[in-house]
């Protein structure tokens, strides 16, 4: 319906965001969980974007071993952005899923397994029928250990969907840096909202 911007700002373009973080229930709806730190010691964190964040979500709070999950925007310039700034494209921000997840009890590979087959990570800045810089797909990892788990399945991955007719992956491998968390209304939305709209769609190649 509106032109939705394709390119990055620069830091001096993007919107000047706020000092106050967006205040919500850090109570995870469906896990009972906190949402945010301290957690436990044990657990491991990375933040995933692969399209719109509300189904996103869904996929990991569902997997065993997976402690919490939050949506939130990242990999932008602009301090505690809302929703609507980041829809601008002006912040630079991408929407995200924080995935905290006990390694003894899922790998991240598997986490990765979910991440590549649930979305086309092939679009660029799109998901679908969502188009923006919001919707790109990306991997922001916490530690060098992660990061080349994460290379390593692109590499891996990359070959199937080339084999398959699809052009390269455009995922970006990159160390996460400030997650910001989403309004209150965004977090755990498809249990709050059902019949909610859900975006995503992977290819159908199987990632191993």
């Amino acid at each position: 319906m509106f032109s939705k911007p394709t390119t990055l700002p620069s830091a001096a373009e993007a919107l000047p965001g706020r000092d106050a973080a967006i205040q919500f229930d850090p109570r995870h709806a469906v896990l009972g969980t906190s949402m945010v730190e301290p957690f436990p010691e044990h657990c491991e964190q990375i933040v995933l974007g692969m399209g719109c964040f509300w189904g996103a979500e869904r996929k990991f709070w569902s997997l065993p071993g997976v402690y919490t999950t939050a949506v939130g925007y990242a990999a932008g310039h602009t301090p505690n952005p809302t929703y609507q700034e980041v829809c601008t494209g002006m912040t630079g921000h991408n929407e995200v899923v924080l995935v905290v997840y006990d390694p003894a009890q899922i790998e991240l590979a598997t986490l990765l397994k979910t991440f590549w087959e649930s979305h086309d990570p092939t679009q660029g800045m799109r998901q679908g029928n969502d188009v923006g810089t919001q919707y790109r797909s990306g991997i922001y990892y916490d530690t060098e250990a992660q990061a080349e788990t994460a290379r390593q399945s692109l590499d891996d991955y990359q070959q199937k969907l080339l084999a398959a007719g699809y052009t390269p992956i455009t995922t970006e491998i990159q160390a996460a840096g400030p997650f910001y968390y989403a309004e209150e209304y965004h977090q755990q939305y498809l249990e709050k909202n059902p019949a909610g709209y859900c975006g995503l769609g992977g290819t159908g190649i199987a990632c191993q």
